[in-house]
């Protein structure tokens, strides 16, 4: 298992992403777009679950002040990926983060205060920088969905790299599967394990919830989704549920992608992961049949 690439400043002239915790008490990742010659640096957050105190504490301890907190992007809006706090936290002289939340969830994001602050809505995709590109594909998760992104990140010698970032999804689908084909970097959740969610002591609703198709994905639904997405360089776990999973137990359904894997958790943030070009190799072609999902025969190049 691998944890990043050091663990405190990121120094490198790469792009690069670090889990600061992910998990149902609360999920935020930084994503750092270095300066060049031709572009500023950019930070941005992706969800923002962790209250604006820890993360700031966090961010610090790595060279981030919240000031420098470009833009934070969320992928929905429930509490443990919008902390309570952020809306009175956005302010001048301090967080000054632009938010970005899809259309879907505007009203929600209305309910919750946040539209007073700098926010604005996105629905296929945006540009938070001219060297920056989110791609946004939308996914089944409770009431109002999820966004998926594929991030990419243009260089100073002309060439890109990219980012996929894929959290509570309900189900895997052919279009998931096109969207994030070939990224470079692929962080992606792997939050239960069948066996011990149907011998917890969840009550059943909630083992419906999770397991119905609206909920997350088990480490070998993520699994059957990484293998067919192809990332060159880095796979990241993302969302390990602490009683129904373990690092051990995703790792062993990941343990044939043949990149380097790091997993995230609750309490403890991962290393940097830049972003770099990874091997070329093929994703894998899927066709939606009544509604489930099944491999072609074929493994042909693709580029969504």
């Amino acid at each position: 298992m691998s944890t990043g690439e050091g663990l405190g400043i990121h120094e490198s002239d790469a792009p690069a992403l670090c889990v600061l915790a992910s998990g149902s008490s609360g999920n935020c990742a930084v994503l750092v777009v270095p300066k060049t010659e031709k572009f500023a640096r950019r930070v941005i957050l992706l969800d923002a679950g962790l209250s604006p105190a820890r993360t700031g504490k966090l961010l610090h301890a790595r060279g981030i002040r919240p000031d420098e907190v470009d833009e934070i992007v969320f992928t929905h809006l429930d509490s443990d990926h919008c902390h309570s706090g952020w809306p009175r936290a956005i302010r001048p002289g301090s967080w000054r983060a632009t938010l970005r939340i899809h259309r879907m969830h505007m009203s929600r994001a209305e309910r919750m205060g946040l539209l007073y602050t700098r926010c604005e809505p996105f629905d296929e995709g945006f540009c938070p920088a001219p060297n920056i590109d989110f791609g946004v594909e939308m996914l089944a998760h409770d009431d109002l969905g999820v966004a998926t992104f594929r991030i990419r990140i243009d260089l100073e010698d002309s060439t890109s790299v990219t980012l996929g970032y894929a959290t509570d999804l309900g189900r895997v689908t052919a279009g998931l599967i096109e969207h994030m084909g070939s990224v470079d970097v692929l962080a992606i959740e792997s939050n239960y394990c069948p066996d011990m969610q149907l011998a917890s002591s969840r009550p059943a609703f909630l083992k419906k919830r999770i397991m119905g198709g609206a909920g997350h994905l088990s480490n070998d639904e993520s699994a059957y989704a990484a293998a067919r997405m192809a990332p060159g360089e880095h796979l990241v776990l993302l969302h390990l549920s602490r009683e129904c999973n373990s690092p051990e137990t995703a790792l062993h359904a990941h343990r044939h992608h043949g990149c380097a894997v790091t997993v995230s958790t609750q309490h403890e943030p991962t290393g940097w992961v830049c972003i770099r070009a990874g091997e070329s190799r093929p994703t894998i072609r899927t066709r939606q049949v009544q509604g489930r999902l099944f491999q072609r025969p074929e493994a042909t190049s693709t580029d969504p």
